[in-house]
């Protein structure tokens, strides 16, 4: 039986996805503001989430944000009374898989979820590779070389990053934005030091560097 995350503060909407999503047979769970539906998210692992954008106590794209960092985010359907594109184009650039307007047709919605669950984990990334360095988001370990590399949650959330931008340039400001969410010029010498203490972590005498400092622009790992 799929498992549905629901996450709409419109009781009247909310209790009625519940309702007719029960009765096509998957199982629902339910909450009606953004910290509610990202600790469910991160805690029952739903086959699917819908999600509304705007929600008290944390808006939809940041709980959206919050999954896709921890690596473990659901297909999401982003369900929300915004029509214009550049909202659209925003919640999908965010991390979202899918995008249905209110008001919004059941037997719409239906189909989907439908094509989303197919989906499934296939087209998720768990996995992510530099040269040696091998990442398991759902198991949230790191190897070098075959060899476990023992890491924070700080340094993992970091590591993550900086794999998902591998061969780029990622700046202070951009760490600070999304690894730290709070503003890069305010934190750039703790960047620094978990910059360093990552890199000290993965480096082997026998390989080459994975991390470099690029001066004066901020950080790209690299393989």
């Amino acid at each position: 039986m799929p498992r549905v995350l629901v996450v709409e503060d419109e009781r009247k909407v909310l209790r009625g996805l519940e309702r007719g999503l029960r009765a096509e047979g998957y199982e629902v769970l339910a909450a009606a503001d953004g910290e509610e539906g990202l600790r469910l998210a991160l805690t029952q692992s739903p086959d699917c989430v819908v999600l509304d954008l705007m929600l008290p106590g944390r808006p939809g794209l940041e709980v959206l944000a919050e999954l896709r960092r921890a690596g473990l985010g659901p297909p999401v359907l982003v369900l929300t009374a915004r029509d214009a594109v550049e909202d659209r184009v925003t919640g999908l650039d965010s991390g979202a898989d899918d995008y249905l307007v209110k008001p919004f047709s059941f037997a719409e919605l239906l189909a989907r979820l439908r094509a989303l669950l197919r989906r499934g984990h296939a087209d998720r990334e768990t996995l992510l590779r530099a040269a040696d360095l091998e990442v398991d988001l759902l198991e949230r370990r790191a190897r070098r070389g075959g060899e476990e590399v023992e890491l924070t949650q700080r340094e993992f959330e970091l590591l993550v990053y900086l794999l998902r931008h591998k061969n780029a340039v990622v700046t202070r400001q951009m760490l600070g934005q999304d690894v730290w969410r709070e503003p890069g010029f305010a934190l750039t010498n703790v960047i620094e030091v978990y910059v360093n203490m990552l890199r000290r972590k993965l480096e082997r005498p026998d390989r080459p560097p994975l991390i470099y400092t690029l001066r004066g622009r901020g950080y790209s790992l690299r393989g």
